[in-house]
């Protein structure tokens, strides 16, 4: 009977760690969690293997028993498909890369010195994320206009990287203020200029949070629609949130062509995010041992 105690006891209430019941509870809590979040994504792929543009079905199998590939085909022959995924990449690397390099100087700048203005400068840039983002469609247009950016890659491109830019200069700030001034100090001592301990120390150090940033500043500008809406009227410079509204008519949607291209303009976000998973991982110490 004591020995039945004791292993109650040890798997319940462990006393130091985790009892196997609590871990045994979070993972199948953590399991249940995952199958909540993936079941639309797994639809969305048993919609795309369906023939024809049939959308609902009785049954709960994720691959139907007449599974085809037709509709990639379809998406990838008969539609600007590759156009569309082409124009987004260009827009949003762009957006990307402009946004990470202006926000990584302004918030070194914010981070490491004292000038008029700082403090208000930080609380208007928080402010400017407080408006609706469609609230600013409409000055951004005439702005756009007025400057001959309408239906140009150069004007969403500026207009994203606007929007992204006062988030970043945040989250960096934010980073850049835990990395020891005596790494700094130490590399100009040994005669590194402020440039050189920027690239070589900061930059290497706040990895983690560039990586955040650029995943941020991407996401943005790959899923928006409405600016772009606004933006783009030319039909070979459309991105692949205004192509895919084309398959879908005032009487009839192309559901299979639809959730197969859906399908595939999510692979560049997953490629992103796996292979910058490893500067989250790698970069808080890359950097920091001299010699």
């Amino acid at each position: 009977m004591k020995q039945k105690v004791s292993i109650f006891r040890w798997f319940f209430f462990r006393a130091r760690g985790d009892s196997p019941f609590k871990r045994i509870l979070i993972h199948l809590t953590l399991i249940l969690v995952c199958l909540i979040a993936v079941y639309p994504a797994l639809r969305v792929i048993s919609v795309s293997l369906r023939p024809g543009d049939r959308l609902l079905s009785t049954s709960l199998e994720i691959i139907p028993e007449d599974a085809t590939l037709e509709n990639y085909k379809i998406v990838l022959t008969e539609k600007d498909f590759v156009r569309w995924v082409w124009n987004s990449l260009i827009i949003t690397i762009s957006t990307a890369t402009i946004g990470l390099i202006l926000a990584s100087t302004s918030a070194y700048a914010f981070s490491r010195w004292d000038f008029p203005g700082k403090r208000a400068g930080l609380i208007f840039l928080l402010t400017t994320q407080m408006i609706p983002a469609a609230m600013l469609i409409v000055p951004i247009y005439i702005l756009s206009a007025r400057l001959h950016l309408i239906n140009t890659w150069r004007g969403l491109v500026i207009a994203y990287s606007v929007g992204a830019i006062p988030f970043s200069i945040w989250m960096l700030k934010g980073y850049y203020d835990t990395i020891p001034l005596e790494l700094e100090q130490a590399a100009l001592i040994d005669g590194a200029s402020r440039m050189k301990t920027f690239f070589r120390i900061i930059l290497p150090l706040a990895a983690p949070a560039l990586a955040i940033c650029f995943l941020f500043n991407f996401m943005a500008a790959w899923n928006d629609f409405l600016l772009a809406r606004v933006m783009l009227q030319k039909k070979e410079m459309l991105v692949w949130t205004l192509g895919l509204r084309q398959m879908q008519g005032q009487f009839q949607t192309q559901w299979g062509a639809f959730s197969a291209a859906s399908v595939m303009v999510s692979v560049p976000v997953m490629a992103l995010f796996f292979y910058s998973s490893k500067w989250l991982l790698s970069g808080l110490t890359l950097g920091s041992v001299k010699g």
